[in-house]
């Protein structure tokens, strides 16, 4: 049976493998307040910037990129937070809700890990997975490579760049909190363990299993068994890239809004969440045809709106799911697969919008030709950077030395 007190664990690792030396920065915060702060400033985080959500490249600065996607969904999972910390306190926290804080503590905790979850995403994202993943299954290393790189992952990753390779100098990252390390982890396994838990992927790399297994000891969890927030944190992300990534199609002019409309009825329109926001959208839509309106500021508006009712149904779905399943959740009965999201009054709207980015956006033969230059682009970097490591700088060839040393200091620091 996990237990809240040690699940909601405040602990840094730090302070287990030694004095807990502190700057005296924290005053006024909780320390989920502070990992939540911590994440905001860390430099993976702004690098985001310069990845794609769906559409590489992207020279229009009103579509999403990974830093403005990992915000989405930050808020989106402190929303939820809130409504969990303050309308359901007692049902899914239990009477000790006071003690542990969980008005300031849960809403901070989930936006930390929403913030975090596309940390270890490379540019083009699953491409880029891909791509890494297929260097080292081609290259002539391949073979002596650890499981860690030939099925790499941007969760394992994300968990690695938090624990160990941020800050300079420090072994333990950015020193976050036991209980935000294990609700970050949506897929609960080492590489290459039997026991997945249900999950489709492993979530931690092989040379982060110590540590893993350190923070589950502390946190009453184990592997395969998923911290209870981690599914809100997943359920916001179902959220954010199914109905914005249709807002950003939509906005590349690559469907309309009269397109997803005609889709969403023609796909299930006798479910009520589909009806609902079918209904408002186009209502809205009808309303704002009065004004004089370019038919592009029409689509955007549109959308909008859309977006808005859409989000609202999904987000009280995904709470009113975690509500009524928390009990299994806690107890270890809840069944293998379960979402919030699939398993909530939304789940046809949210399939039928993702059928619909990926037939109109991600499928589009442009988003598909830049998806192909940029796996060349990883694999070609990839092999650029591998002779400069592999001579460690100590190369007699100019064009290593300068890709050994166009390297960040920090990277260096673990070749």
């Amino acid at each position: 049976m996990l237990s809240w007190d040690k699940l909601l664990n405040q602990a840094r690792r730090k302070e287990l493998h030694g004095p807990n030396e502190s700057m005296g920065t924290g005053a006024g915060r909780t320390e989920f307040e502070r990992d939540y702060d911590r994440i905001l400033f860390a430099t993976p985080t702004r690098r985001l910037a310069d990845k794609t959500q769906v559409f590489p490249m992207e020279e229009n600065d009103s579509v999403r990129t990974r830093l403005t996607h990992s915000h989405e969904v930050s808020n989106l999972a402190r929303s939820i937070g809130v409504r969990l910390a303050f309308e359901h306190s007692e049902q899914v926290f239990g009477s000790d809700h006071e003690k542990l804080q969980v008005k300031r503590n849960v809403p901070s905790l989930l936006a930390a890990v929403g913030l975090a979850h596309d940390l270890g995403n490379p540019p083009f994202g699953h491409q880029g997975e891909i791509a890494i993943q297929q260097w080292f299954g081609d290259s002539k290393i391949g073979q002596d490579i650890d499981i860690d790189f030939r099925e790499f992952d941007g969760n394992a990753q994300t968990f690695r760049l938090l624990t160990r390779l941020q800050v300079l100098n420090d072994k333990f990252g950015l020193n976050l909190t036991l209980g935000t390390l294990a609700a970050l982890l949506k897929y609960p396994s080492v590489y290459g363990s039997e026991n997945k838990g249900g999950f489709k992927k492993f979530g931690v790399f092989q040379s982060e299993a110590q540590i893993i297994k350190e923070v589950w000891e502390h946190t009453g969890l184990r592997e395969g068994i998923r911290h209870p927030l981690a599914y809100v944190m997943e359920a916001c992300d179902d959220i954010a890239y199914s109905i914005i990534d249709a807002e950003d199609t939509i906005k590349k002019g690559y469907a309309s809004f009269y397109d997803l409309m005609d889709y969403l009825d023609s796909y299930d329109g006798k479910d009520d969440a589909i009806v609902r926001v079918i209904k408002t959208a186009r209502d809205k839509n009808t309303e704002f045809k009065t004004a004089k309106l370019s038919s592009r500021e029409l689509n955007d508006i549109s959308m909008q709106m859309f977006r808005v009712k859409a989000i609202t149904e999904m987000v009280g779905a995904a709470t009113n799911v975690f509500v009524e399943n928390i009990g299994k959740i806690m107890d270890g009965s809840i069944k293998p697969g379960f979402e919030l999201i699939k398993d909530s009054q939304c789940a046809q709207l949210c399939k039928a919008v993702k059928k619909f980015d990926y037939r109109h956006g991600f499928q589009h033969k442009d988003v598909l030709k830049l998806e192909l230059q940029g796996n060349n682009y990883i694999k070609e970097m990839m092999t650029m950077l591998w002779q400069g490591i592999a001579r460690n700088g100590g190369s007699n060839c100019p064009f290593e030395r300068y890709v050994f040393g166009e390297i960040s200091e920090g990277v260096r620091n673990f070749v």
